[in-house]
Formats: C-alpha cells, structure tokens, sequence
C-alpha cells in the first residue's frame, strides 16, 4: 500500500515544471496588462498634459498611466491595492468590504450549485433509464442553453417579485439554470460509460437495475461528475452575479461592478471581478480536493 501510494504521486520535477509553467502564463498575463493599461490611459495622460503645457517623457507617461484615479484600464498593482483595502482593511460588516459583496453573491451560488447539481444528476438518471425521457428531455436540455442569460434574468427576477418572492431565490434559480446543463451533458456520459461486457456480466449476475446503478454505473460516472461540477460551480457563479445586475441590488459582486460602473472608479469594478475570480478558483480548488479525497476512499489514484 505504501509503495503504491508513493507512486501515485507525481515526480518532484513534474511538479516543479507545472509550478513554472503556471508562474510563466501568470507573468505573460501581468506584462501585457501593464502594456495594455499605457496604451488606454496614455489618451487622458496626454490630455491633461496638453492642458498643463507640459511635455510627457516615457517615463513620466508611464507613472501617469499606472497611477490615474478613474483609468480606463487600471494597472494590477492599483487593483492588488484596492481588493486588499476592501477586504483586509475594510471590517467584513461594512458595505464598501469585498468580504460582505462576496459573500451575499457566494450565497446564491451555493444555493443555485446545489439545485442544478441535483436537477442535473436526476435528469441524468431519467435519460439513461429511460428512453421516452431521452427522447424527450435531452433535446429541451440543450435547447435550453441557446437562449442568453441576460434575457433570462429579467424574466425570471420580473416573474418571481410579481408573486411576492425576491432576495436569494431568484439568483439562485438563475444560477441553478446554467449549472445543472454541464451536470446533466457529463453525468448522462458518465452514466453511459461502462462497457458493455460489464452491462451484460451484470445482467448474468441477476442484478437488479438499482443494483447495476449503484454497483457499476455510478462508480464510472464519479470521475465525470467532478469534472462536470467544477464547471457548474463556476457557471453558478455567474449566474449569481448576472442575478444582481437587473434586480437594483445593492449587495454583491454584481451589485458593486454595477454601482462602480455608474458613480466609483473603474479600479472598484476591477477589484469586484478579482473578488468573482478567488471565489471561483477557491471554490474549484474544493471540488477537487474532494475529488482526491473520493479517489483515495474509493482506492484510486489521488
């Protein structure tokens, strides 16, 4: 068991070069950004010189353009700047704390996840067993997804406020319905993946259909089923921002990258993003650290 288990775990270097590989693509990110935020800014940089009689060297164009107050495109470390300002300085209670955003926008997408991971597994089930539901329900399922979300939304939070609901549910249903498809597309593949040799050895078994579910088909989905939640999770996510955006909110990341797009500095919208994509990556980093912890329970490979 010991030797398998050092075994299962990848080489130091094969680490070490994933690691570098990353920090790479990461750099490669920060460079052009910081180009990206000279080239947009330098057009007021240029302006308020032009108004000031000044002449702008590179350099003095540079610091200008990486240090404006409502920027067109704000340099990174303005972002680092105000995402730590807005969450470590901030106490989490106040409503200018990324903290408090984020959690009001985790909370839909946690709520919206679970429902569209149980819709799409049940959906799953009724499409593997049963032909009437595949015949019916897949097609609906992916014609589902052909209808843009932002003209969703509205509907649904209209809809919903008519009959007296409104706060979490909505973005939470708009949430559940971009992340049960990946969960319905994966789990009905997953379902499907046994080999039919281990169908028929089951049926010479005399297995019952629940048993050939729970002993051979579920078994070969779970590998399929973590890939398809750490899409649905991120998915989730953004249907839980999209569901501020219409209702006037005043809680959330939505909320925020809203008011700062009418009234604060472009550098709030940026952070409030930053804010989505922590939340994002935190929340696939659990998936799959509860995929490993399922391999290893189950005796595969972490």
């Amino acid at each position: 068991m010991a030797t398998g288990s050092v075994a299962a775990r990848p080489p130091a270097s094969e680490t070490g070069s994933k690691a570098l590989a990353i920090l790479t693509v990461v750099a490669g990110i920060l460079v052009i950004w910081y180009v990206a935020a000279v080239v947009l800014n330098a057009a007021w940089a240029f302006d308020q010189a032009g108004r000031d009689g000044v002449e702008l060297s590179p350099r003095a164009l540079v610091a200008d353009t990486w240090s404006q107050e409502r920027p067109r495109l704000p340099a990174p470390h303005q972002v680092a700047a105000e995402l730590w300002k807005t969450t470590v300085g901030t106490p989490v209670t106040s409503k200018r704390s990324l903290v408090y955003h984020g959690w009001v926008t985790l909370s839909a997408t946690l709520a919206g996840f679970v429902l569209g991971a149980a819709l799409g597994i049940l959906l799953a089930v009724g499409i593997v067993h049963d032909r009437t539901t595949n015949a019916s329900v897949m097609p609906w399922v992916i014609a589902s997804q052909t209808v843009p979300i932002l003209a969703i939304a509205p509907m649904i939070i209209v809809v919903l406020s008519s009959v007296g609901v409104s706060g979490l549910l909505p973005k939470a249903l708009i949430s559940m319905y971009l992340s049960f498809f990946p969960v319905v597309v994966g789990m009905v593949k997953g379902f499907r993946s046994p080999e039919a040799m281990l169908l028929d050895q089951m049926r010479t078994w005399n297995a019952s259909a629940a048993q050939t579910f729970w002993k051979l088909r579920w078994p070969a989905a779970l590998p399929y089923l973590f890939t398809s939640l750490k899409v649905a999770v991120a998915a989730s996510l953004v249907g839980a921002i999209i569901g501020e955006l219409p209702t006037g909110a005043v809680a959330g990341l939505g909320a925020r990258m809203l008011t700062g797009s009418y009234y604060g500095p472009t550098v709030q919208i940026w952070s409030a993003l930053m804010m989505a994509a922590i939340l994002a990556a935190g929340l696939v980093g659990l998936i799959g650290l509860a995929e490993r912890l399922t391999a290893r329970v189950m005796g595969g490979r972490a």
